[in-house]
């Protein structure tokens, strides 16, 4: 594996969620493309909560990815298509998203702008006008 993270894969999901995503990301390529057909039984099971842990980072950023394409004035279809989602879907995971960090406080402020997710909800198209 990559020599900044040890060579030994984590077993667990709890453990490889630990690792820094990027670094996430370079160990699974390596465990992948390491792996031979012959492969044992754990070589192949290590590679499951490496890729459960990827899954769970890019899931995440998604939505945070989706705000920032919003703001950028790409629309619903845009969205829709380059996540392989309904647009129904990129709505409910932007609007879950976004009343999260419209309420977390850092530093007495939100972490989003409620002002601009307004704008952003305002939107001919987007569906979500309240």
């Amino acid at each position: 594996m990559n020599p900044t993270h040890p060579s030994k894969p984590p077993v667990r999901f709890a453990n490889a969620e630990k690792i820094d995503p990027f670094q996430l990301l370079l160990d699974l390529h390596d465990h992948a493309v390491a792996r031979t057909p012959e492969s044992g039984l754990a070589d192949v099971l290590a590679e499951l909560p490496l890729s459960a842990a990827m899954v769970s980072w890019c899931t995440r950023w998604q939505t945070s990815t989706i705000h920032t394409a919003l703001q950028a004035g790409a629309d619903l279809t845009d969205i829709a298509e380059a996540t392989g989602l309904d647009a129904s879907d990129v709505v409910r995971r932007w609007r879950r998203w976004a009343d999260v960090q419209t309420r977390l406080d850092i530093g007495g402020r939100p972490s989003v702008d409620p002002v601009k997710v307004r704008a952003i909800e305002r939107r001919p198209g987007l569906g979500v006008v309240r």
